[in-house]
């Protein structure tokens, strides 16, 4: 982004022989540099997934066809949840996924940063596919280290008030390790959640930054604004931000959704009767495909994921934005 590369560039004009050595407040500021950059996108992931949070609920139970809600569509199933279970009931599972949001959004909004970095200064390629790189490895490393708290959020939301498997978080957690493999158990649909992430996440950070770049390069007083916390660096204007985040995670979901239903189908195992036929990622989208086609199976629940990842995405790019003017990233 403009930001981080205006940061680098003061960095590392700052850098040279017989420069002077930075103020204390200045050192403090870069020395810490990556510990508010993971603050910043934590933040960000865990007040964009609470924005959602009843969709995504929502969104589960009808990915995986559970018994009581799978004869209701999207907007009978947010009315029916409350009736069954509570209001809170549109938030199961969220306990579990503000633990896991917190090191996705910090990971992959900082990792984002530093590949960005590392592929325009090591690899000399720069432009706009630098973004689509970065942006699919950032989400890559990001699934890969939070995956098993990911699988109990799963596991947590698809429960039913009256039929619990599993009490709570650590009870989960124990459960799945003693009854489905070890610690592999946690890992269950990794396959496809990384191939879906790589083109969900690039496309996604693709497309915000290159309508971010796009837009402060040829209408910067219209659409821009200076940062906050330094003067020569322009950002957004926050309705601007929301309406780019929310185009981007629009595009990067229709790209991805078929495998984001065959991981949750993967994840949710031996919770499903028809467990032993969705092992792997091939199996599980013939099954999907076989038994309910592309409309309400492969896509089943697309409507609700366009109403999700709009304000989702366009939470998370601004929440991050603004964090970063506060955190004086910029």
């Amino acid at each position: 982004m403009a930001a981080v590369a205006a940061l680098a560039a003061t960095g590392a004009g700052g850098a040279g022989a017989g420069s002077p050595s930075p103020p204390p407040a200045a050192s403090a500021r870069r020395d810490f540099y990556w510990l508010r950059s993971f603050v910043a996108g934590g933040i960000a992931g865990c007040c964009a997934k609470t924005t959602i949070a009843p969709l995504d609920r929502v969104k589960i139970l009808l990915q995986a066809h559970n018994r009581h809600y799978k004869h209701l569509g999207v907007f009978s199933t947010l009315c029916a949840v409350p009736k069954k279970e509570g209001f809170l009931g549109l938030y199961k599972g969220n306990g579990a996924m503000m633990i896991r949001i917190f090191p996705y959004g910090a990971i992959q909004f900082m990792s984002f940063d530093h590949y960005k970095k590392i592929i325009t200064t090591k690899l000399g390629i720069s432009g706009h596919v630098h973004r689509l790189m970065a942006g699919s490895m950032a989400g890559m490393t990001a699934v890969i280290c939070t995956y098993p708290l990911d699988m109990v959020r799963v596991r947590l939301a698809f429960q039913v008030k009256g039929e619990h498997t599993y009490t709570g978080i650590v009870h989960a957690f124990k459960t799945i390790y003693a009854k489905e493999g070890g610690f592999l158990g946690f890992y269950r649909g990794l396959m496809p959640t990384i191939i879906g992430m790589a083109p969900y996440a690039g496309v996604s950070f693709f497309t915000f930054g290159t309508l971010k770049s796009v837009g402060l390069t040829h209408a910067p007083t219209l659409l821009g604004r200076p940062s906050s916390d330094n003067p020569n660096v322009l950002v957004l204007k926050t309705h601007i931000n929301l309406l780019c985040g929310g185009i981007a995670g629009a595009i990067a979901q229709t790209i991805s959704y078929p495998l984001d239903v065959t991981r949750r189908r993967m994840q949710l195992g031996t919770v499903l009767p028809d467990s032993e036929k969705c092992l792997t990622m091939w199996k599980t989208l013939k099954y999907i495909y076989g038994h309910h086609g592309i409309r309400r199976g492969l896509y089943r629940g697309l409507s609700l994921n366009y109403i999700r990842c709009v304000p989702s995405q366009a939470v998370a790019f601004t929440t991050y934005e603004l964090m970063k003017q506060f955190l004086h990233l910029n």
